[in-house]
């Protein structure tokens, strides 16, 4: 190759051409080394292929576990927030229970966005995701707790007594004037 010249037509001025034109032997004509074969060479490159995708598969389901896990802290970050803000109706008490609500509703919505990294025909992501749907809904009863708690739940008769209908009259009285 000439210095300078391009190199079949590219227009580059510093192009290498490494195709092999030459009528030699190539790399494959040459005979194996005595105890090398092409072939154990290959089902090597499948094993530790196969071992890479149940290392990762193993990696998966691990992460999937510890994601699963997470609203585990988030439980008792809550509930102490839940037991500092007391047990009267202020708007500091009302925000962190409704927070209480909102936290476990919205993450029960995204379940299959929050596992969806770790989806794998080698993971089994039922348990995690069960654990998941357990520790928020463990979550959610700390928000009704807390609800309850306030007052501002609907649990007495009292709560109900405008939609209750009017007892009926057992006995009537009347004045002092006899009826006739």
């Amino acid at each position: 190759m000439d210095k300078g010249k391009a190199v079949m037509g590219s227009g580059r001025r510093w192009a290498v051409d490494f195709t092999d034109n030459s009528t030699s032997h190539s790399s494959r004509d040459i005979p194996d080394p005595p105890g090398f074969t092409r072939a154990s060479q290959e089902q090597d490159d499948s094993a530790v292929s196969k071992q890479k995708k149940d290392a990762e598969a193993n990696w998966k389901s691990q992460k999937a576990w510890e994601v699963a896990q997470a609203p585990f802290k988030n439980l008792f970050m809550m509930a102490f927030m839940m037991w500092m803000a007391g047990s009267t109706v202020h708007l500091f008490s009302i925000g962190i229970t409704f927070s209480a609500l909102l936290q476990p509703v919205n993450a029960l919505r995204t379940v299959g966005k929050v596992f969806e990294p770790y989806k794998d025909n080698k993971v089994d992501l039922l348990g995690p995701k069960l654990v998941f749907i357990a520790l928020n809904l463990v979550g959610l009863g700390f928000g009704v707790w807390k609800l309850n708690t306030l007052g501002l739940l609907p649990t007495h008769v009292s709560d109900w007594v405008s939609s209750l209908p009017p007892p009926q009259e057992v006995e009537y009285s009347g004045g002092g004037i006899p009826l006739s």
